[in-house]
């Protein structure tokens, strides 16, 4: 019999998943189940096989797909789970690390929604689902805000009346267990360069830049909120607070309504009025495609020169994420933009998207490092519930 670790990435219309060795995090089987809510799609692959049998019936919530999910790996021959681990997007004032869950952490939780309503739930959702499925199971909350507590103060502070900081209105970040997992990784990859200024780039549906410093967070383009900073997919990033303003006053929008315009119909959806995929925009001929293309890149370099600021100068840049890893025309756009810092990419080896895309002798070296969220998780959960590590 081996003990294993199980994590789970809950998102709005999916559930990614990874099973560990409990003792060594040894990857047994990687996969997720996506199309929650309408035809459900499942993957995984592995060295040892996930005992699937028949996918969750369509229409799936979060908790049929953790009970399909959880009577799969029950079904796996010589495996005992011995903990599961959770992406919670938001911590807020009181979580800088990982925690073993109990109600009073759920609900404390729970009164984080309002600053995290597209991810919160279903990451609250996916506990639950657990809970009730394998009630004696230890469970873990991981939080994406966690890895940028250890920015400086001024970094976190708005310039808004002190009573509304003190009541826990801060710049808190997000990306978190993605930075981790490429901090953790970066001195295997970059070696000495590991430890200096670097600026890591999240690019995917939802986007952000982390500035790292001996590989500990000092800034981030994401604040209150995941709203925050870059463009993104569907999101607008960040926008004249007198926008929101004059979208209420004089284009008669309530709350709901600019939430739903910011969130959900901006970022690259809203300005190429096409779709929020960059691999679609990519193959369009259609003006408003390489417009919307155009911005993401103007503004990650934008912002990417403000975190230079913080930092101080550049040493490295890592791109991660699913546009990240798999878009090198975006990251040869950003790396034009930063070309005055010294950023001077390889084209075969950006074409390639593996490893160092930099050309040798470029002042500033650039990586791709792939996105792992759940060893992350894995590994605080064995941390606390197995003492390992």
């Amino acid at each position: 019999m081996s003990d294993a670790i199980l994590a789970i990435n809950a998102g709005s219309s999916s559930l990614k998943f990874a099973l560990y060795a409990a003792g060594s995090l040894a990857l047994l089987c990687r996969g997720g189940v996506s199309g929650l809510g309408g035809p459900v799609a499942v993957e995984a692959s592995g060295p040892v096989p996930l005992a699937t049998g028949a996918p969750p019936p369509a229409g799936s919530n979060h908790a049929t797909a953790i009970a399909w999910l959880l009577d799969a790996v029950r079904r796996m021959p010589d495996l005992v789970l011995r903990a599961a681990g959770h992406r919670v997007v938001h911590g807020g004032r009181d979580y800088a690390a990982p925690v073993l869950i109990d109600g009073a952490v759920l609900d404390a939780l729970e009164r984080l929604v309002p600053l995290a309503p597209a991810h919160q739930p279903h990451n609250l959702a996916a506990i639950r689902a657990v809970a009730a499925a394998w009630p004696n199971l230890p469970q873990v909350a991981c939080f994406d805000t966690a890895f940028h507590r250890t920015q400086p103060r001024l970094a976190q502070l708005f310039p808004i009346p002190r009573a509304l900081t003190d009541a826990g209105i801060l710049r808190y970040g997000f990306h978190g267990l993605s930075y981790q997992h490429v901090a953790e990784t970066l001195p295997e990859v970059a070696g000495e360069r590991a430890e200096g200024r670097v600026i890591v780039a999240h690019l995917g549906h939802g986007a952000s830049l982390c500035a790292m410093r001996a590989r500990r967070s000092i800034a981030s383009t994401m604040g209150f909120t995941a709203l925050d900073g870059l463009m993104m997919g569907t999101r607008s990033g960040a926008v004249d607070p007198g926008l929101v303003l004059h979208l209420i006053r004089e284009r008669g929008l309530d709350p709901a309504a600019v939430a739903d315009l910011l969130n959900n119909r901006s970022g690259l959806l809203g300005v190429s009025e096409l779709s929020d995929d960059v691999r679609v925009l990519q193959e369009s001929g259609d003006p408003r495609a390489a417009e919307a293309l155009d911005l993401f890149a103007y503004r990650a370099v934008r912002e990417a020169g403000s975190l230079m600021a913080a930092l101080g100068g550049l040493d490295l840049i890592v791109f991660t994420a699913g546009i990240g890893e798999h878009a090198p025309r975006v990251r040869a756009a950003i790396a034009a933009g930063l070309s005055f810092a010294g950023v001077e990419l390889d084209e075969e080896r950006n074409a390639a998207g593996r490893g160092r895309i930099s050309r040798d002798g470029s002042p500033v070296a650039v990586y791709v490092v792939p996105a792992n969220e759940e060893l992350p998780i894995a590994r605080a959960a064995a941390r606390l519930v197995l003492g390992a590590g």
